[in-house]
């Protein structure tokens, strides 16, 4: 039987923000690892300064984010922007009346016995992502607070609760269920990702939980089904809807493919075998590759919400919104088909330079200081544009990349400026070295910094481009070589790259291999 793949996407974002959602503790995200109970009171004034901001479980808290009674909470006024600023960056309405909820449901995670969430006036809505050139639809995006964390003793009937997470501003984003295959369900993650980082409004780093994926994936039979937008599906005739499944504890861009390929397969097996699918959690196990069954899903009349009485609602005027709309700058997409217009860049290219907001700025200054050193020479920028961007993105994907993955670093650690960058680039260009000694200047670049005109000159490494002073070489060479000379004559004009090879090994490489071709043709005619 033939299934139509049903996808929708829910990912929780962890706001960087000075303090947390409702109340004045430090919203440091940096993990609080247990064991490590230090008592800030108990630490010399000298020492308190040395200390990390949580120094261990439990340490972040008050009685606002562990809901003691009599406490009242406020919202964070740069959580509500951040929300509504990815909102306008993904196209959304922003609401002009919002307000937070309640959402009740007993879970050790949780100190309050609720959470503070938003349920039928979200902040944002009706939005979309252009995947591959296909717009995806958002359903919303909502503001809430992050649980505690519990970690699980092997072997032990009991876990540990850390609540310094508790109270983290959350931003909800869910998508409508349009998704259609598990790649493109991984690219938006991705691209979401990167648009968090490029607002500066989250690390949204997966492995340390500060972003977490969670896909909705059901199977219907096609022509029986048809969708009706925020988030509904109905069915046809009197056809009955196969549940939804929920899967959890993804925690990396492939497991979210991962994770869902295995989903599709799972529930095309059972329909196929007659099996009867229900509605629920299921998490991703990433060592047994599959997907195990939680618990029953809850609706939403299961959290019983209704308007949080401690916090008024949300009036957003067009002059609020217009001053968060000045702080929009150029995104991973609109950048990614500027950078192809701009500097020919293919498909690939441009994805890779646009991934990393810091990368991308490193590649376009070099590229200005390529067009300032072309301008200075008088040649024409226009001409030339296309062949530098491409060895530019060469350079820096291919040679500078393997530095930073072997040492685990970000383009913004490394000690090569643009500049100096650029003036390498130039250098080979220019031909005045070739690319083994560009290398070896990177490498010294890349160490220790420098300008890579002084290292060529330390190292003796700048090419040979006197004709005389080749030519004498290769006469040398040609005079030991008489039996490859008699075969090149003979019509085996491979053989010419033997010579070229004698010539770079007698110039210890320093030798200009373009020069050194037409020496030698015309000293074996």
């Amino acid at each position: 039987m033939n299934y139509d793949i049903i996808i929708g996407l829910e990912i929780h974002a962890e706001l960087k923000t000075k303090s947390k959602m409702f109340c004045s503790c430090d919203n440091d995200p940096s993990p609080a690892p247990f064991g490590q109970s230090l008592n800030y009171s108990n630490q010399k004034d000298g020492d308190k300064a040395k200390l990390p901001k949580r120094c261990g479980a439990n340490t972040v808290v008050c009685p606002i984010c562990m809901g003691h009674p009599g406490t009242l909470p406020v919202a964070n006024k740069q959580a509500i922007e951040w929300t509504i600023l990815t909102g306008l960056a993904l196209h959304c309405k922003i609401s002009e009346l919002s307000k937070f909820d309640r959402k009740n449901y007993f879970y050790p995670d949780l100190p309050k016995g609720y959470q503070i969430s938003q349920y039928d006036l979200p902040l944002v809505y009706d939005g979309y992502l252009e995947i591959n050139g296909d717009k995806i639809d958002i359903t919303r995006i909502h503001l809430e607070e992050d649980t505690g964390k519990l970690t699980h003793i092997a072997g032990k009937k009991y876990s540990l609760a850390d609540y310094n997470r508790a109270g983290t501003p959350l931003m909800e984003l869910v998508t409508e269920p349009t998704i259609k295959d598990a790649q493109t369900a991984k690219k938006f993650c991705q691209t979401y990702q990167q648009i968090l980082r490029y607002l500066n409004i989250s690390d949204a780093d997966m492995e340390k939980g500060q972003m977490r994926c969670e896909a909705n994936v059901s199977l219907q039979e096609q022509g029986k089904w048809e969708y009706n937008g925020n988030c509904e599906i109905t069915p046809l005739n009197n056809y009955k809807l196969n549940p939804k499944v929920e899967l959890k504890n993804i925690n990396s861009f492939k497991a979210v493919e991962k994770a869902i390929e295995y989903e599709i397969k799972r529930q095309k097996n059972a329909l196929n075998n007659g099996e009867k699918l229900i509605q629920e959690t299921r998490g991703w196990d990433e060592n047994k590759a599959k997907t195990v069954s939680q618990r029953a899903k809850e609706t939403s009349a299961d959290y019983r919400y209704f308007p949080d009485p401690d916090l008024p609602p949300l009036e957003i005027g067009a002059q609020w919104i217009k001053e968060i709309k000045s702080r929009l700058i150029e995104l991973p997409p609109e950048k990614k088909k500027r950078f192809i217009e701009q500097y020919n860049f293919d498909q690939e290219t441009a994805e890779i330079l646009v991934s990393d907001k810091n990368l991308a700025d490193y590649a376009e200054k070099v590229i200005s200081e390529l067009r300032a050193w072309i301008d200075s020479t008088g040649d024409g920028w226009e001409r030339q544009k296309n062949k530098l961007a491409k060895v530019s993105s060469n350079w820096l994907i291919s040679e500078l990349f393997k530095h930073l993955n072997c040492d685990k670093l970000n383009i913004k650690d490394i000690k090569i400026t643009p500049e100096n960058f650029a003036e390498l680039i130039a250098l080979v260009y220019q031909g005045k070295i070739n690319s083994s000694a560009g290398q070896k200047i990177l490498g010294v670049m890349y160490n220790n910094g420098g300008d890579p005109t002084h290292i060529m000159k330390d190292l003796s490494l700048e090419q040979i481009d006197d004709a005389a002073e080749l030519e004498k070489i290769i006469k040398k060479i040609m005079k030991e070589s008489k039996q490859q000379v008699e075969q090149y004559k003979s019509g085996k004009e491979n053989v010419l790259q033997y010579f070229v090879g004698q010539a770079m090994s007698a110039t210890k490489g320093k030798a200009n291999p373009k020069i050194a071709v037409e020496i030698l043709k015309q000293n074996l005619k």
